[in-house]
């Protein structure tokens, strides 16, 4: 099997509009933001109690494994080139970059896949709202 690209991309809807993407997995309005955390709220992805609150969300690891199947679709489809992903949130701070980062994980362990991720609004500030 030929290795298949990955572009991975999380991203915040209140930064800027979404990236062009093959998959688009927005994470608003079904999954517990760690926003609304006092003790979370200010940290980011890169911190493991964030990635443990996201992960444990009921529904969460589904969806990766519903993803993560859909990415084997499009890579067994007869057109070649990259496959974009991109999971959003509302700040691109949390659930996105967790999503995005177990994604990549997954499809590495299954392999036949190279995988690149990017942040777009990880290190950006928080959106008070």
């Amino acid at each position: 099997m030929q290795t298949v690209t990955v572009d991975i991309v999380s991203f915040g809807y209140l930064h800027a509009a979404p990236p062009a993407a093959h998959l688009t997995v927005d994470l608003r309005h079904h999954f517990r933001d760690p926003h609304v955390s006092l003790e979370l709220r200010y940290m980011t992805a890169h911190d493991e109690a964030v990635r443990a609150a996201v992960l444990a969300t009921p529904g969460i690891r589904q969806l990766l494994a519903g993803i993560a199947a859909s990415v084997t679709a499009f890579a067994a489809g007869p057109s070649a080139g990259p496959i974009t992903v991109a999971s959003g949130c509302a700040g691109g701070r949390h659930r996105a970059p967790t999503f995005a980062q177990a994604l990549a994980d997954h499809l590495v362990a299954v392999g036949g896949f190279h995988v690149t991720v990017q942040h777009r609004d990880l290190g950006k500030p928080v959106v008070e709202r």
